[in-house]
């Protein structure tokens, strides 16, 4: 990535002009009459300036569909592809939840137990570390400071878990625990640590383990470092002319067709035993976003027509406005499937 480039973006991107014009687009997106299929909605997609957008959906009793519309890597002119692996970010989140549940489930883990019980050595460094609790870190309610937040973060990112942690050490809390609720990256970082102190190996093996293996995944992957570059869908900065998909933020990757299956496995109660629902279901979510720099992406089961759909974009802004234009085309699909049933 070239940082003076981000840099310069960062600064000068978020002005009175673009934050005047940002409301009207979203509100035309919004408005706009919706197509008769989710083929249409993901070709429009791409009058939102979007450089590529990828769509699975996965509706009971039908074959699952694949959708893709821009390009897969805009440099080279490679149409994008529907089977492309993707930086998921943050929907790496249930993927840990559910490691959470299966070793409370074991009682190999407590989620009454406290950071501090875990980690001594954290007790003086972590503010409120024996008063916060495993089942506070898992449901954002701990008032640790967000790493990503820190400054310069997105231009430098840490090379490792003990070097983003040191980032928030010795900070003041946002809020004592259990006061307040507020997403924090924190909270999961500290959440795999713990895994693998519990298991005594890697995460990532782990959940190979109990994730990958019984539900036949074969394009998850821990990180960037795990994969072919040329089947990772190139990522874009509005304002950056280079591909960003090298600078590695410690996304898991994955497939849109492997994250609709991981995501129908854990609302339809086949990835967990009933104990192990009965504990996911008392501490996290069924579904999830992710952002980083050049990646967006959705996650989501609509009960109410049995249908998962995953949408993966690879543009992303300052001002946030791909993001919300990202939204905006997500709900309109869940739409339009609604529609195709005819609810």
């Amino acid at each position: 990535m070239n940082t003076k480039q981000i840099t310069r973006v960062l600064l000068f991107i978020g002005t009175p002009i673009s934050l005047y014009f940002v409301p009207w687009t979203l509100l035309f997106a919004w408005l706009a009459p919706l197509p008769d299929s989710v083929e249409e909605e993901v070709s429009q997609a791409l009058k939102h300036d979007f450089d590529g957008i990828i769509v699975f959906v996965d509706q009971a009793g039908k074959e699952p569909e694949f959708f893709a519309a821009g390009w897969h890597n805009r440099e080279a002119k490679i149409p994008a592809r529907p089977d492309a692996l993707f930086k998921i970010a943050s929907i790496g989140k249930l993927y840990d939840a559910v490691l959470i549940a299966k070793l409370v489930a074991a009682e190999r883990l407590s989620l009454d137990k406290t950071l501090a019980d875990y980690f001594p050595e954290l007790a003086g460094r972590i503010e409120n570390a024996e008063r916060i609790t495993i089942r506070m870190l898992v449901q954002h309610r701990t008032g640790i400071p967000n790493f990503t937040d820190t400054p310069d973060f997105w231009i430098n990112p840490p090379g490792s878990s003990e070097e983003a942690l040191a980032l928030i050490l010795d900070r003041p809390a946002d809020f004592e625990p259990g006061e307040a609720y507020a997403y924090s990256n924190t909270n999961y970082l500290l959440l795999s640590l713990l895994i693998e102190k519990v298991q005594g190996y890697g995460k990532f093996q782990y959940m190979q383990e109990e994730v990958f293996l019984p539900l036949g995944l074969k394009n998850t992957y821990a990180s960037i470092h795990e994969v072919k570059m040329d089947e990772l869908m190139s990522g874009y900065y509005v304002g950056v002319k280079e591909d960003i998909k090298t600078t590695d933020y410690g996304s898991m990757v994955a497939s849109a067709g492997d994250v609709g299956i991981f995501l129908r496995a854990l609302n339809d109660g086949s990835l967990l035993t009933d104990k192990e629902q009965e504990i996911y279901s008392s501490i996290y979510v069924y579904a999830h976003t992710g952002l980083i720099p050049g990646y967006q992406s959705f996650a989501r089961y609509y009960q109410d027509i049995d249908t998962v759909v995953v949408q993966f974009v690879n543009t992303t802004n300052f001002d946030g406005y791909t993001w919300g234009l990202s939204e905006i085309t997500f709900n309109r699909i869940g739409k339009i499937l609604r529609r195709r049933q005819g609810l």
